[in-house]
């Protein structure tokens, strides 16, 4: 299995490469330019495992929720390397990944519930469980919302499994569909 996976979601620009048990990763902390970092990363890795592109077995990229404009970059990126590619892409919840790494790290844990800041004073929350494979599964819908209404839902049995999907199907996932409103303070002219 090969798998090349991007993520630009968030602060961490982020590129990793699975041959099988072994992983490459490059990643930098950026405020902005993720743009210009994130394709000289896919080649670094890429010629790093002397492996093509077309060699791959998926591309999977973090589809959101994150930063409007990183998420449309992984989601694009990913598009335009799997059609040229010809590989399928899997698009991964960037809470569902932070929940895994919580799974994985603390082995104690059962549920985490993730929340991250989504800007103009809201969260982005997503509860998520261990499954019998020890993956992370998501307990209910994720969602953008005010910080004091986060609560833990109650469960719910559906697994919402890792799926491969046709390059045309990297889609961002955006949970605030009025992005371009202005801040309470801004003045409107």
């Amino acid at each position: 299995m090969k798998v090349l996976a991007i993520d630009t979601a968030s602060a961490s620009c982020s590129a990793a490469l699975l041959l099988g048990e072994h992983l490459l990763q490059r990643e930098r902390l950026l405020e902005r330019g993720h743009a210009e970092a994130i394709l000289p990363m896919v080649d670094e890795l890429l010629a790093e495992a002397a492996v093509p592109l077309t060699a791959l077995t998926a591309i999977a990229f973090g589809r959101g929720p994150g930063a409007f404009t990183g998420v449309r970059l992984a989601a694009s990126v990913t598009q335009g390397l799997a059609f040229g590619a010809g590989v399928p892409v899997v698009p991964v919840s960037d809470l569902q990944a932070i929940a895994q790494r919580a799974l994985d790290t603390e082995r104690a844990i059962e549920r985490v519930l993730v929340c991250a800041d989504a800007r103009m004073h809201e969260v982005y929350r997503g509860c998520f469980e261990r499954s019998p494979e020890g993956l992370a599964r998501a307990v209910d819908a994720e969602e953008v919302l005010q910080p004091a209404a986060v609560r833990l839902p109650a469960l719910w049995a559906e697994v919402v499994a890792g799926r491969f999907f046709q390059a045309e199907q990297a889609l961002p996932v955006y949970l605030r569909d009025d992005v371009t409103r202005p801040s309470a303070g801004a003045s409107r002219n």
